[in-house]
């Protein structure tokens, strides 16, 4: 009878031993960082960006959102993209206290806003018929002639491919920086000129795409989200469309 004591006690100290050890070898091994992730993390700064850059190209569709600052002034947007020939985008755009939308189906740019924007365009003191003008463009998607200076001017906020080729441009020498999250997504940062040449924070879950980008000299903030991720762009109906060349004279 004395034997089943001693040999159920080596049996729990062996227990207490074994759960010992496991504890200690997993407080003493260090979380892999890299775990569950799509490996770039591993990567020098260069192969990161060159990957995000690969999956730029490979993607057909983003949405755009944040600040981007040229020729001293600030833009802030909220546009979905989408590339090929029958591309373009949708979204707002705001600037100097002014918000209005944009739409881009193919060659075919639209604007849309208030009477107060429209108002405002003229400069200087209103007339009554400059007022007049306005009231009939309110909440009218206004169609932008090609030829016109603000075609050339508004549109690159409606293309994908010159957007994202002007804005992902870091300067300097690259480096990695810390990881992080965006959206709740992991990411890892690389910067240009140790942050001061701009940073993108790339996706460490799935396609590494850039998901955050600080733009050099202070020039913007922006996220960048649904990647890949197809949405309908449609022309406005007849009805709510002025054609700017034709029905607003040169004045307005």
């Amino acid at each position: 009878m004395a034997a089943y004591p001693r040999t159920r006690n080596a049996a729990l100290v062996g227990a207490v031993c074994t759960a010992l050890a496991v504890g200690l070898v997993g407080c003493g091994a260090e979380e892999d960082p890299d775990a569950g992730t799509n490996g770039v993390g591993k990567l020098s700064p260069r192969k990161i960006e060159s990957r995000a850059l690969k999956a730029v190209e490979g993607a057909g569709a983003v949405r755009l959102s944040g600040s981007v600052v040229t020729r001293g002034r600030t833009y802030t947007l909220d546009m979905r993209l989408k590339q090929g020939k029958e591309g373009g985008g949708i979204g707002q755009l705001s600037t100097k206290g002014k918000t209005f939308e944009m739409l881009r189906v193919g060659d075919d740019l639209y604007l849309k806003a208030d009477a107060d924007f429209w108002a405002s365009q003229g400069g200087g003191k209103q007339s009554k018929s400059d007022a007049e003008a306005a009231s009939k463009l309110d909440d009218k998607y206004v169609k932008v002639p090609t030829g016109d200076p603000a075609y050339k001017q508004l549109s690159g906020f409606t293309d994908m491919d010159l957007l994202l080729d002007g804005l992902f441009d870091l300067r300097g020498g690259l480096g990695t920086g810390e990881r992080g999250r965006v959206g709740g997504v992991r990411t890892i940062r690389i910067t240009g000129g140790d942050g001061s040449g701009g940073a993108v924070d790339v996706s460490l879950e799935g396609t590494p795409y850039p998901l955050r980008l600080e733009r050099a000299g202070d020039a913007g903030i922006l996220e960048l989200a649904d990647w890949n991720e197809d949405f309908t762009l449609k022309a406005p109906s007849k009805d709510h469309i002025i054609d700017y060349g034709r029905q607003i004279t040169a004045g307005s």
